[in-house]
């Protein structure tokens, strides 16, 4: 088995607009950093309607789709907007994450990252925000126990910002796990170390300019520890690298070498636990040199693993 890279280039075509940070050409860097890098690569299928209503009511499905204009954009709120081709690139980014999970469940992939946008983390229930449509990584997570019977799915989200949306959705659920790693100050203003759900939520918020050594100190000391208690029989990664240091919209002090180290850790853990079955999915990442170097780190620690 080995690495599977799940893409589409239909999520290049949403487009927020110019000098949006959730840009086209982000995607087109991690695909350019990992072009020398030798992994299984399929085209992600879309979502159907039965996989995005795991996590997101009918009304707001539809909803979001019925946003989509035939030309130029349509702001949702002030930092997601959509165009033409964004409810083709939600479908497929979601449908990534769902066909991931079910090549690593199935034996088929070892493990899989899936280049996708638009991200998803900060997407509720009822409301697309933060640049995000549809919570993917909550989709997969939910499509692993519907259509696998998994009683136990963990999230770990090591962007810099909070993914307030997946921790929504899985704080009343004592069979599902989220753990955060992130800037504090920082939007979306979630993510407090309260913050627990019903014993299943751990938020390690890190001050800004906080680097290698604190980042990885709150993995060691707070979320592995929980992790292995929770003992997942899946691993599903919300990999945003805009905790970077070069990264615009915040200021940790990461390196590739983090994000590689984090990844094995991860990785070892699902070894123990889940038969080391790990599905990661892009989140963030707005500084194209760091995000496309930060992603290649990522998978060659998936293929390491």
């Amino acid at each position: 088995m080995s690495t599977l890279l799940v893409t589409h280039e239909a999520c290049i075509d949403h487009d927020p607009g110019v000098f949006h940070p959730e840009r086209p050409d982000r995607l087109r860097a991690v695909l350019a950093g990992l072009q020398d890098i030798k992994v299984e690569r399929v085209l992600a299928p879309r979502a159907e309607d039965k996989h995005l209503m795991l996590a997101h009511p009918a009304a707001h499905v539809e909803a979001v789709m019925g946003t989509i204009p035939p030309e130029g954009r349509q702001h949702l709120d002030g930092d997601t907007a959509v165009s033409s081709g964004s409810g083709e690139a939600a479908l497929r980014a979601a449908g990534a994450v769902v066909a991931a999970v079910d090549a690593v469940l199935t034996g088929k992939a070892k493990n899989a990252f899936c280049a996708v946008r638009p991200p998803g983390h900060h997407a509720e229930a009822m409301q697309a925000m933060g640049f995000c449509l549809f919570n993917n990584v909550a989709i997969g997570a939910l499509h692993a126990r519907a259509a696998h019977g998994l009683s136990r799915v963990a999230v770990i989200d090591f962007d810099v910002h909070h993914g307030n949306g997946t921790q929504h959705m899985f704080e009343r659920d004592p069979h599902l796990f989220y753990a955060s790693s992130h800037q504090w100050p920082l939007y979306p203003g979630t993510g407090s170390e309260a913050e627990k759900g019903v014993g299943n939520i751990v938020n390690a918020p890190l001050r800004p300019n906080s680097g290698g050594r604190e980042f990885r100190d709150a993995f060691e000391r707070k979320i592995l520890p929980a992790l292995d208690k929770f003992a997942p029989e899946l691993v599903i990664i919300s990999a945003g690298f805009d905790a970077h240091e070069d990264d615009p919209l915040a200021s940790l002090m990461l390196h590739e070498d983090d994000y590689e180290w984090v990844t094995a850790a991860l990785a070892e853990m699902a070894k123990t636990h889940a038969k080391g079955r790990v599905v990661s999915a892009l989140e963030g990442g707005y500084d194209l040199g760091a995000l496309a170097a930060s992603s290649a780190a990522h998978v060659r620690a998936l293929l390491a693993a």
